[in-house]
């Protein structure tokens, strides 16, 4: 997810206003005028309370209800980029509720991305073992501060600990202790690339590794980039324009940088 000048984030409610008259209501009407804003916009749309109770329900079944009502009222005039229950329902796992949202909404291209909503920071240590979280949204500024005291704010810097521990990561050099905190130094320094030309970051990766083959005595080069979700392979599959300059840029930034850690542990077999 990449915010520009030119692609702006909007976050509504599935309850802010009446049914017939909500945030998602407005928003249908704003882009049937202005279809050609619907794209410049990453909308995060607050839902997942039970209509009848009133109290937060992550069941399967509510899942589904409230991301068909959110999907319909937009009629198809934007796509739902991110998607956060507007509190954690204390009965059931997160890992329940999150299946339901992967499988049938992300998977299918419904759904962009998962967001939390007024979380400790248990809650998204524990998050994101379970699914990739792209957003957390809290309250901050002058009179509440307590996020960045109590934890939430460090929560949602990527450090090692986020990696599962069954994860086969773990067994990579490049993901150590020690070494991964290094190495999230160049990514950090891609996103700020990325946002700059308005893609993101694995695009902007992946689209240096194709146009090195420009250079003098190069040969033909050609990403091949793991996917798990066919929005994944469409997002890494897209051609973006790599300038001389920006290739430059990406240079200078590589001649400063050492990477952390070797490719593969020690015992498995390279450059044979």
């Amino acid at each position: 997810m990449v915010l520009t000048q030119d692609r702006q984030f909007l976050e509504r409610g599935e309850s802010y206003g009446t049914p017939d008259y909500n945030s998602l209501v407005l928003l249908e009407r704003y882009f049937e005028k202005y279809s050609d804003d619907a794209d410049k916009v990453v909308l995060s749309i607050k839902g997942g309370m039970n209509p009848k109770t009133g109290r937060p329900d992550g069941s399967p079944d509510n899942s589904r209800r409230t991301l068909d009502d959110s999907l319909a009222q937009l009629k198809g005039r934007k796509k739902l980029n991110l998607f956060e229950f507007a509190r954690r329902d204390p009965n059931v796992p997160l890992g329940t509720t999150f299946g339901t949202m992967d499988k049938e909404y992300m998977q299918t291209g419904k759904l962009g991305g998962i967001s939390l909503s007024e979380v400790r920071a248990e809650t998204i240590h524990e998050a994101v073992k379970i699914a990739k979280i792209s957003a957390v949204e809290v309250e901050l500024f002058m009179f509440s501060t307590e996020v960045l005291e109590n934890g939430v704010e460090a929560a949602c810097a990527q450090k090692i600990d986020d990696i599962p521990a069954d994860s086969m990561l773990r067994r990579f050099p490049r993901f150590q202790p020690g070494n991964f905190e290094i190495n999230l130094e160049l990514v950090a320094q891609v996103e700020q690339m990325a946002q700059k030309k308005g893609c993101t970051p694995a695009q902007l990766a992946i689209n240096w590794v194709r146009a090195l083959q420009r250079r003098p005595g190069m040969p033909t080069i050609i990403p091949i980039p793991g996917a798990t979700a066919a929005e994944r392979a469409a997002e890494n599959s897209l051609v973006i324009d790599m300038t001389d300059e920006e290739m430059a840029e990406i240079d200078a930034t590589l001649a400063k940088f050492t990477t952390a850690g070797e490719r593969y542990p020690a015992q498995a077999a390279t450059n044979t």
